[in-house]
């Protein structure tokens, strides 16, 4: 059973200044856009590699997703990839990065939304074991940095469907988003 649909969402992209936006370093920052959830998960290295659990059902960051609708997906990425931007209209996301690094730019297109317009950098993965929560009508996509490739695992609330889906090209000028290294 699919979750009942949403109300229509209200959404623009809108105009900002290039540049990556608030850069979040902590999990519970208040620079967040309204309905990111990040939180961070246990990593167990040894001797042989590492284990981390990317989700249990009904608890932790992705505990409202549904069983019966839930997809587990995965993408590999190489080195200097940016897959970006895309949205869902009813769609809500979970990213667990378990290899590599991500530079994950985010964007509220939710009119109604008190965040609407900010922009969120977050570089997680390998360095940073963050998951993400990626509400409907906010834009994402991720540059893969450094010189590994990066493996993304994400539980979606919902079966994939190309017509809750919107793309918005990573270097749209009204977002200008700044994917170039920083050198800071």
């Amino acid at each position: 059973m699919m979750p009942a649909a949403q109300e229509e969402l209200d959404l623009e992209i809108p105009r900002c200044e290039k540049g990556l936006g608030c850069v979040i370093l902590k999990t519970d920052s208040p620079e967040l856009i309204e309905g990111v959830k990040v939180t961070p998960y246990a990593l167990w290295p040894d001797d042989r590699g590492y284990f981390l659990e990317v989700a249990r059902l009904g608890q932790g960051p992705a505990a409202a997703f549904a069983p019966a609708s839930t997809q587990v997906s995965a993408a590999l990425s190489y080195p200097g990839t940016i897959k970006a931007f895309h949205f869902h209209k009813e769609q809500t996301d979970c990213w667990v990065p378990v290899q590599g690094l991500l530079q994950v730019a985010l964007v509220d297109l939710r009119k109604e939304s008190t965040s609407f317009g900010v922009r969120n950098t977050l570089y997680i993965g390998a360095l940073r074991p963050w998951q993400l929560i990626v509400p409907p009508g906010v834009a994402h996509g991720y540059k893969v940095i450094g010189v590994d490739s990066a493996m993304l695992v994400y539980l979606t609330d919902r079966y994939y469907n190309p017509k809750d889906e919107g793309r918005i090209p990573h270097d749209d000028p009204r977002i200008a988003y700044d994917w170039e290294i920083q050198h800071k």
